[in-house]
């Protein structure tokens, strides 16, 4: 994922675009801007997205700690795109777009990346 690098650079407030489903979602799950914003500065993981030119991260919810390991029960996701990346021609400036952001109750397992003949087909079949 190549914009995922230049991710702290894309998180001042003014390069940052909510989406309405991403509003919606943080209604629901209860999530401020603000811990938007923190799961987005210090994510514990990055992941590509499956859908183009998207990225996740993820940051517990809370720790706590059994025999010295850090544990949690909860996962706080936000899923994002860069807006320039959709539509190059129609945006000068690059920003930040939060598509959506959401608990996951439970721990997830860091997922391998996809092969790239599955990536190949989905292509082909974008195109058709």
């Amino acid at each position: 994922m190549t914009f995922t690098k230049n991710l702290k650079q894309l998180l001042s407030p003014s390069k940052i675009q909510w989406t309405s489903h991403a509003k919606f979602k943080m209604a629901f799950y209860g999530l401020s801007e603000s811990r938007v914003r923190r799961v987005l500065n210090t994510p514990l993981r990055v992941e590509e997205g499956i859908a183009e030119r998207t990225g996740a991260c993820m940051q517990p919810a809370s720790y706590k700690f059994k025999d010295g390991k850090k544990s949690w029960s909860q996962e706080i996701w936000v899923m994002f795109t860069e807006s320039s990346a959709r539509h190059p021609e129609l945006d000068s400036e690059s920003k930040l777009r939060i598509i959506s952001a959401w608990r996951y109750p439970g721990v997830t397992k860091p997922r391998a990346p996809l092969p790239e003949s599955i990536l190949a087909e989905i292509d082909e079949g974008l195109k058709s």
